[in-house]
């Protein structure tokens, strides 16, 4: 009876430790959300700058693009950081940084205010993107990591969609809709660096940030293959992505007479609970059939935004960002997936981040193309040139997913004994 009130005790002592590592585990999700709301927030307060300040939809373009450059500026530069100096100082710089750009946004008075909070937007998510998400699944319990992967995702594209979902809301029924979400969000911000300073390190051999070194792209010879139709994947729907934060609002006021800032967040937002899905959905359908089935959905998607634009439909818009971000999730998780596990182990890191830059390379050459046509097109014309840009990228890229498709794991073992 002893033994077995001693297994009984040793059980709890392990769920309790097992709910320990959940609550951090999900706390660090939570200031995972926080970061990047903060860097969607002003999507929805584009049309009321371009009133306050009296700009161009090229403008609104590039303070969006911005962001990118700061992204990938830190992927290239210190993506590897928080492998060095350890998890939490990564995290706490860039929430630093995120705290930083909403007191941007609070002085805002001209453009370069705009701009320099959303570069300040760019280095924080370029900071927590990997960051985070290791630490996320650090911090869960032994044998919850494909669990913990579902935290991190959902956190970061989840927290991606509650940034114009929040704006829009208080700046269509709160008091001064310029401040107040960022005043709000700063102070998130602020509970964020103090859940995270409750939080344990998970680095245990850190090193002075004097050692960390830049990352420089990386594509070897095994990758290629893979990487090609992937990368123009993951740029694809990132485009889709980028054009829908920087003038899918301006679309909506303009051409639909959707003034409702919280409606405008609302179209934005479920691009990115839909792209949530779709990458839930990857563990389910397969790496080697979500990568062509990301496309043909993505492929849909540009087709639905393409007919809404041609038809001023609120409710094409809808479709487009629910379909559309259905295959960014799709595609962009399985092409990580089969990325990661065709490079070798210890260039890893270094192809990813490679993955990375291409993908958001994505939301800023695209959508400052798409500012540039906005003049002598219009947003109307601007738009049906870049889904036509984008449909000529993703089609090839599906035709030879089809015709090559990516191995599963067990694939060469099924080979070997069947020969």
């Amino acid at each position: 009876m002893r033994d077995h009130g001693d297994g009984g005790g040793d059980q709890d002592a392990e769920g309790e430790r097992d709910r320990h590592g959940w609550l951090r585990c999900l706390l660090a999700g939570a200031v995972f959300v926080v970061c990047m709301a903060g860097t969607t927030l002003p999507t929805p307060l584009y049309p009321l700058y371009q009133q306050e300040y009296g700009f161009s939809e090229l403008t609104v373009t590039v303070v969006y693009a911005v962001y990118a450059f700061g992204v990938i500026g830190v992927l290239l530069l210190a993506g590897n950081a928080s492998d060095t100096v350890g998890r939490r100082p990564a995290l706490l710089w860039g929430l630093g940084f995120a705290a930083a750009s909403a007191v941007c946004f609070l002085l805002a008075d001209g453009l370069t205010w705009l701009y320099a909070g959303r570069l300040l937007s760019g280095l924080s998510a370029g900071l927590f993107t990997g960051a985070a998400t290791a630490y996320v699944m650090e911090l869960a319990p032994p044998g919850g990591a494909s669990r913990a992967t579902l935290v991190a995702t959902a956190a970061n594209m989840g927290g991606l969609g509650c940034g114009p979902l929040l704006a829009g809301l208080l700046a269509e029924y709160a008091p001064e809709p310029l401040l107040l979400p960022f005043a709000v969000h700063l102070t998130l911000v602020a509970a964020a660096a103090l859940v995270l300073l409750r939080l344990p390190e998970t680095v245990t051999d850190r090193r002075p940030l004097s050692t960390v070194r830049p990352q420089r792209p990386a594509l070897p010879p095994q990758v290629r293959a893979v990487f090609v139709p992937a990368s123009i994947a993951a740029f694809v729907g990132f485009a889709l992505f980028g054009v829908f934060t920087s003038v899918s609002p301006a679309f909506l006021a303009r051409y639909l007479h959707v003034d409702n800032h919280a409606v405008s967040g609302l179209v934005v937002a479920l691009a990115f609970f839909a792209s949530t899905a779709g990458q839930l959905a990857v563990g389910r359908v397969g790496v080697a059939r979500s990568l062509p089935l990301g496309c043909a959905v993505l492929f849909t998607g540009l087709v639905l935004l393409a007919g809404a634009l041609y038809t001023d439909q609120l409710a094409l818009i809808v479709l487009a960002a629910l379909v559309g971000g259905t295959g960014q999730g799709l595609a962009f998780r399985a092409a990580l997936s089969a990325v990661a596990r065709a490079a070798p182990a210890d260039r890893r890191a270094a192809v990813i981040s490679t993955l990375f830059v291409v993908a958001y390379t994505g939301i800023s050459i695209p959508v400052i193309g798409v500012g540039l046509l906005a003049d002598p097109l219009g947003l109307e014309g601007a738009g049906l040139v870049f889904i036509a840009c984008m449909l000529a990228l993703i089609v090839p890229a599906a035709a030879y997913l089809l015709r090559r498709p990516i191995r599963e794991p067990g694939d060469a073992r099924r080979d070997e004994r069947a020969s």
